[in-house]
């Protein structure tokens, strides 16, 4: 009886070592950040219809997720939303654009970012359902301060001349990171496209990267390579920017590793 019994308890505190629950997960530092990401043009650089604002903003937004974006805090917004019933963006008007930031921040207050991928001109990135046809960088300003006022933010412009956004954008507390410099434009937004080249090289260098800062140096190498592979000239040249205030918590907000 002694022997049964003795193999007895040992079977049960295997069965109960089996059935503990596994550690949990620690929590994602950007489980607590709101984000838009905005497709603001269907045109191609030569005026036909493209997929590839639109293939950029549904895979930034997966992207994002797999960082540890909660899913109720990320809202996407096209000009043709009709069109992706099950993605469910919204249409990207800047009001509704505005609207959405804010009401995204309020429900997550750790911080904010935007991505935002169309095509550029000087001082502007192109939105098609504007009047003027762009918004300037002081009403995507406006919007931001307006959302997430002393967050911290990361503000992603993929478009040509999306650099000059720099200036009347920078913050203490922002990190933003543009596809061209402000005289150049970036490339790939023609219609056999997937992606803009900012974009695919976002989207595929994100495994591995342990955060945006790292992740901006591998996009730039990553754009860098397939300008001269296809023969895109003059270089875009990424610029990046990153306030003082945000630059030594930026390590703090790490991808995760698996």
């Amino acid at each position: 009886m002694g022997s049964r019994g003795g193999l007895l308890t040992g079977l049960l505190l295997g069965a109960v070592c089996l059935i503990q629950p596994a550690p949990a997960r620690a929590a994602s530092p950007f489980a607590d950040w709101s984000a838009v990401v905005i497709a603001g043009d269907y045109h191609a650089h030569n005026g036909a219809d493209t997929e590839v604002f639109d293939n950029a903003r549904r895979d930034v937004t997966a992207k994002l997720v797999k960082f540890g974006f909660d899913p109720a805090n990320v809202l996407q917004f096209s000009t043709r939303p009709d069109r992706y019933p099950t993605q469910k963006p919204r249409m990207a008007a800047m009001g509704l654009i505005r609207d959405g930031m804010r009401e995204a921040a309020e429900r997550a207050k750790g911080g904010c970012l935007v991505y935002f991928t169309s095509h550029g001109i000087p001082g502007g990135l192109v939105l098609a359902t504007e009047a003027r046809g762009a918004i300037t960088p002081v009403a995507l300003n406006q919007a931001l301060e307006a959302a997430c006022p002393g967050r911290p933010a990361v503000v992603v412009l993929s478009a040509c001349f999306s650099g000059g956004f720099i200036p009347g954008m920078a913050r203490n507390d922002r990190m933003i990171f543009t596809a061209a410099r402000p005289d150049r434009t970036s490339f790939g937004c023609g219609e056999s496209n997937v992606y803009p080249y900012f974009d695919e090289c976002f989207i595929s260098q994100t495994d591995g990267a342990k955060d945006f800062v790292h992740l901006a140096a591998r996009v730039t190498a990553c754009v860098a390579g397939k300008e001269k592979e296809t023969g895109a000239t003059p270089p875009s040249e990424p610029q990046l920017w990153i306030g003082p205030a945000l630059k030594p918590l930026l390590p703090l907000y790490a991808f995760p590793s698996g």
